[in-house]
């Protein structure tokens, strides 16, 4: 089984890469964003630690986390952040390391692990090749704004959060362009997967 690592900033155009992957290389994609969710549903193993640390308001009347409510109390609470960033990503890694077994013993050709935090949580160290979806911070702000009608601000913010260009490329095995037109992309993918048959 090959594993594959995908990263890039937000914006960067990660979701049309792993469609292309999963349509026309039958890669199992797995999206650490789905596993936190996971970890953070009402039968999962973060749901009650979740409200002792951030009490019975972040909780919805169907009993569901408000992660909306949860993401604004920890983006200006660095301390909030640290605590849940403790609970949930050890839970994320223990769960995603058992789906690369599973997918494993299931014969699976190719795995890829999608997230923004691949690098930082060192996603990097289980991962065969680990690709960097790279788009310029003109083309990420053009297509956040037209896709999920973010503003400038919240774009930026975002942005300062994340690893540097050259940051991501330090780490990165395979650097793709995702800056223009998409067939553009889909032949360096063609083209990468041909040199690691050969």
């Amino acid at each position: 089984m090959r594993l594959i690592g995908v990263t890039g900033g937000v914006g960067a155009g990660k979701s049309s890469v792993l469609d292309y992957l999963h349509k026309e290389y039958g890669a199992v994609i797995v999206q650490l964003d789905d596993v936190s969710r996971a970890m953070l549903a009402t039968d999962g193993p973060c749901y009650d630690e979740t409200i002792e640390i951030f009490g019975r308001s972040v909780v919805r009347e169907d009993r569901s986390l408000d992660r909306a409510a949860i993401a604004e109390r920890v983006f200006s609470d660095s301390v909030m952040m640290e605590k849940l960033n403790a609970l949930v990503h050890p839970a994320v890694r223990k769960e995603t390391e058992k789906i690369v077994s599973r997918c494993r013993e299931d014969g699976v050709k190719i795995l890829v692990l999608e997230a923004a935090l691949l690098i930082e949580q060192h996603y990097d160290e289980i991962c065969d090749e680990l690709w960097y979806i790279y788009a310029s911070a003109d083309t990420r702000m053009r297509r956040l704004t037209d896709s999920r009608g973010y503003s400038k601000e919240r774009i930026e913010g975002t942005m300062a959060k994340q690893l540097s260009d050259e940051e991501f490329r330090a780490k990165a095995t395979f650097v793709l362009d995702n800056d223009g037109d998409f067939e553009y992309t889909k032949a360096q993918i063609d083209r990468h997967f041909e040199e690691v048959l050969r």
